[in-house]
């Protein structure tokens, strides 16, 4: 599985998104790759992705990447993002957005 996370310069933020998602597919024990896309980069990267991880703000932005798309609020609160990714992914509960 890939899982492409995606900010608005692909640097900082990313990163914390990133090591956030890694860690939440590490606790689901998914076996998943995590990758990093600007918004100018998002649409050729997504796709490869099985998964999409952006705020609310840049998926209106991005528009329809083909894979389903995991809006993050707080790309600080590892427990979001691991409710987010195991519920689009069928291994935990709750709405895969908001």
């Amino acid at each position: 599985m890939k899982l492409l996370v995606v900010c608005g310069m692909g640097v900082g933020t990313s990163v914390i998104l990133k090591t956030n998602a890694e860690r939440a597919i590490r606790d689901l024990r998914l076996d998943a790759e995590v990758e990093v896309a600007d918004v100018g980069t998002a649409r050729a990267a997504a796709a490869t992705a099985d998964l999409v991880l952006t705020s609310g703000e840049l998926a209106a932005e991005l528009g329809d990447l083909g894979a389903p798309v995991v809006l993050v609020t707080d790309f600080l609160d590892a427990d979001e993002i691991r409710t987010k990714i195991g519920a689009a992914v069928g291994t935990g509960s709750g709405p895969a957005s908001s």
